[in-house]
């Protein structure tokens, strides 16, 4: 604290002081980003480790990423070089060497990923009781970003077998900047024993927040494409061609005149989107002769193109702006940013406050945000969510929700048998083999699966058994079978997620493009994409691809159906948003008159006082449920025979309103468990790395979980058809 020049701790560090020291409790730190959550942790964590060092103590740290672990190497390596205390960071790209020496001598801080950990228990099972018997904490960094994941409850998991190889109960430190609901962070550290956890909230980032929501007009995807095809034939003057048809040549300007010379952080909604913005701000710095400025990040560049926007971004004698994914949301250090620009309605609430939590971090300094918002020219033909500006809306919805000091709560319900099947083959390599009744105490009755009941349980190790993953010996021990082994002993089997694929979308045996789907799918079920509708003829989950054929109907809305999920709370807001008549105080000119048209469009149709319109021979149903409700709506209202596709904001049904409602009350009478038969059109659950392994019962059960809110769907529905909504 003297080498640093501190004339004081923040609260949180103060707070931490007692709570830590004594190893005997678990705890949560939750403070802004860079508000010294390192420290708090581990300035009383390293001085019980110096006051009681006989035997040396050791520290066990979670990170969700390896550049994270680096960052975080060089961090500690500095607090603890006078105290000669060992700090190892572990992960694919350490030497074995320096690996190795930990394993020798287990005392100091261990940096890990959940996957290196994995491979700890599966390849040294036998060993672990001498690596983790002098443990004192367990040290999770980036808390919010492991709940509601397969990889949360692999981490979770992890946490309570490194618990049992240590033969007691190890305090666990969460770590996070983003929290929605401290009672479930709280649960998710200590499943079952909430109650037990300290939770330190800082109160010390009483940051003022400027924020501007501009506002631009784009032309129909079918414009845009047929401008593309002209520009394909005559290259010459391409960009003043596409100059015409596009605001982000208008976008791109404005960032280049407002965050030239200055640190920042640019966020589109696509990987395509951030090459393309890059590379128009590249060719701005080069035509004014001055030194590049704008760098693109995302996790499908190389390590050596990320590490260079990186020490752009850190050097701090020069200019630079990264145009980025989520790679840079999380804590790495970059320094301080002086703006975070979102292209696009943002993913959600929390993630705006998380990327919000790089910018103003200098003393009296304000976080700023710029967001910019296309919207769509209306139409006889436009689409009812572009009429009532769903992007626009949401995002301001969102900023007001963000300055209310409210963020999305993780969504803990999820049952996640996938990882309950990696779990279960890990311990069973761990061990050597293991009894069913093993598993079961491990994994369920006091483990990270509490909901899953017994009899899915036994279905599950049958399943796994025909899938030749295990197999049972005559004592009953359950041992890896010939598929199983395979699959143990190769090095992707340590991570329990696979990151998003993409279906290719194919039309008469052409291919369209290739698309994320994260939302339930069926056949007849209408999708958007290019900026025309096709209907889903086939899916075919082996080879990932989807079979459309062109779908009649009217212009597509802008937003596609297929992206971030919303919450509940932010539809909420937007309908309270087109609701209240005042101007918006944080949005441009261009932006305010969008929204009047959407005020406009929302009061003439009665949208303040119903859910349900009809219009040109079809209903249009807005529930203003968020994404999790509204797909669990659309589902049943199919399986209860009423033909309907969501189109943005809206349900739109292929019925008049008394054929609505008395589908509304029928929806409103099922049983939310009766699940084979409201999912048995859905073409994509297998969606996680083992659902292939599951019996189809337990699959259904996990999908639902974690995919769908279909009791807020019922609920809605019979109040809807009780006429008891207001």
């Amino acid at each position: 604290m003297w080498a640093e020049g501190w004339t004081s701790l923040r609260d949180a560090q103060e707070w931490a002081v007692p709570v830590l020291v004594n190893a005997d409790q678990d705890v949560i730190i939750a403070a802004a980003t860079a508000a010294g959550k390192t420290e708090a942790a581990f300035l009383p964590i390293l001085t019980n480790l110096l006051n009681h060092n006989d035997p040396p103590g050791a520290v066990l740290y979670i990170s969700p990423l390896k550049a994270l672990i680096n960052d975080q190497w060089d961090r500690l390596s500095r607090l603890c070089e006078q105290l000669e205390t060992p700090v190892v960071a572990w992960h694919g790209d350490i030497s074995s060497s320096k690996k190795h020496r930990f394993l020798k001598s287990s005392e100091g801080v261990l940096l890990i990923t959940p996957e290196s950990l994995e491979a700890l228990f599966v390849n040294r099972g036998s060993s672990l009781g001498g690596v983790f018997q002098n443990l004192r904490y367990i040290v999770v960094d980036e808390l919010h970003a492991f709940i509601d994941s397969e990889r949360g409850k692999q981490l979770q998991s992890l946490m309570h077998r490194v618990e049992l190889v240590a033969g007691r109960r190890l305090p666990r430190v969460g770590l996070s900047a983003t929290l929605g609901d401290m009672k479930m962070a709280s649960e998710f550290l200590r499943p079952g024993g909430s109650d037990t956890v300290t939770v330190i909230e800082s109160k010390n980032s009483n940051q003022t927040l400027q924020v501007q929501v501009r506002g631009y007009i784009q032309p129909p995807m079918n414009e845009r494409l047929k401008k593309h095809v002209e520009l394909s034939d005559d290259g010459e003057h391409e960009d003043e061609k596409e100059n015409e048809a596009s605001p982000d040549f208008a976008i791109a300007d404005h960032i280049y005149k407002v965050l030239r010379g200055s640190n920042n952080l640019i966020f589109p909604n696509s990987r395509t989107q951030v090459e393309w913005y890059a590379d128009q701000l590249r060719r701005r710095c080069e035509k004014d002769g001055l030194a590049n400025e704008f760098w693109p990040h995302h996790g499908s560049l190389s390590k050596d193109l990320r590490e260079q926007a990186e020490r752009a971004l850190k050097a701090g004698n020069q200019a630079a702006s990264a145009i980025c994914t989520t790679t840079l949301e999380l804590g790495i250090d970059i320094g301080s940013i002086k703006t975070v620009v979102q292209i696009g309605a943002p993913p959600s609430v929390a993630s705006l406050r998380q990327r919000l939590g790089r910018s103003g971090r200098r003393p009296g300094e304000k976080a700023t945000l710029r967001v910019y918002c296309k919207e769509s020219p209306l139409t006889d033909a436009s689409s009812l969510s572009d009429q009532l500006r769903q992007g626009l809306v949401q995002t301001i919805a969102m900023v007001r929700l963000l300055a209310r000091g409210w963020f999305e709560p993780p969504r803990a319900q999820g049952i996640h048998a996938s990882t309950l099947v990696q779990q279960s083959l890990s311990i069973i390599a761990q061990c050597g083999g293991a009894s069913a009744a093993d598993l079961w105490k491990v994994l369920i009755a006091e483990g990270a699966f509490p909901n899953v009941e017994k009899s899915d349980f036994v279905r599950l190790l049958k399943s796994l058994g025909e899938h030749e993953l295990i197999v049972q010996d005559s004592s009953g021990l359950l041992l890896p079978g010939t598929v199983g082994e395979r699959l143990i002993n190769h090095y992707e089997f340590y991570s329990a997620f696979t990151s998003d694929e993409e279906f290719r979308l194919m039309c008469d045996g052409k291919a369209l493009g290739s698309v994320p789907v994260s939302r339930p799918l069926t056949k007849d079920q209408r999708i958007i994409f290019g900026g025309r509708r096709w209907q889903v003829r086939d899916v075919d989950l082996q080879a990932k691809v989807i079979i459309v054929s062109a779908a009649r109907g009217g212009a597509p809305p802008q937003f596609d159906g297929l992206g971030a999920m919303v919450h509940d709370a932010v539809r909420v807001e937007m309908r309270a948003v087109l609701a209240d008549p005042t101007p918006c105080p944080f949005i441009d000119s261009g932006a305010q008159a969008l929204l009047d048209e959407a005020r406009k469009t929302f009061a003439s149709l009665g949208l303040g006082d119903r859910y349900l319109i009809e219009s040109g021979g079809k209903c249009y149903l807005i529930s203003w449920l968020g994404d999790y409700a509204n797909d669990a709506l659309r589902l049943l209202l199919n399986h209860v025979g009423l033909a309907c596709n969501t189109a943005g904001l809206a349900i739109e049904i292929d019925a008049n309103i008394d054929q609505v409602n008395a589908a509304l009350n029928a929806v409103g009478g099922l049983d939310p468990g009766d699940l084979d038969s409201t999912l048995a059109d859905v073409e994509n659950m297998l969606r996680e790395k083992w659902d292939w392994a599951l019996p189809e019962s337990l699959l259904m059960k996990s999908f639902a979980s974690i995919s769908l809110d279909i009791e807020t769907a019922i609920v809605f529905a019979h109040k809807q058809a009780d006429g008891e909504l207001q």
